[in-house]
């Protein structure tokens, strides 16, 4: 009887279920961290406020709902000074989460291309695991 970790590296089937749970965690980390670039940046381009210049476009009644410049100020952290050397770090990190998550999604299509040949060679795998259907014999 082969141990679980034999039976694990070669189910196909596991591979793929592992790598997309991988590829989801790499990219939610890939979302935060371009998030955190994003907010630095914007601590110092800080965008001009809403609605200035739209006062007489706008219908007054969409016009009363602009929020106040410094409710959205207080949205970035801090003051218009932002560590440039954070931002160094925080594009490091982008660059290494976009290598690691390419060679997720590179393991992924491999174990699909995998998966896909165990099938197309023997149909009767996708089945494996499920219970027998009694007979109608």
């Amino acid at each position: 009887m082969s141990s679980p970790v034999q039976q694990r590296a070669s189910d196909p089937r596991l591979d793929r279920r592992a790598l997309r749970a991988e590829h989801a965690r790499v990219t939610w980390w890939q979302r935060l961290v371009r998030a955190r670039l994003d907010l630095a940046v914007a601590q110092v381009t800080r965008p001009d406020p809403l609605g200035e210049e739209m006062a007489f476009q706008l219908p007054l009644d969409v016009g009363i709902d602009v929020p106040r410049p410094a409710t959205l100020a207080d949205l970035l952290p801090g003051g218009p000074v932002v560590d440039v050397e954070r931002l160094r770090e925080l594009r490091a990190l982008d660059t290494q989460l976009a290598l690691y998550a390419a060679g997720v999604e590179d393991a992924l299509s491999r174990a699909t291309d995998r998966l896909i040949e165990r099938l197309a060679a023997d149909p009767h795998v996708a089945l494996a695991g499920f219970p027998e259907t009694p007979s109608r014999g």
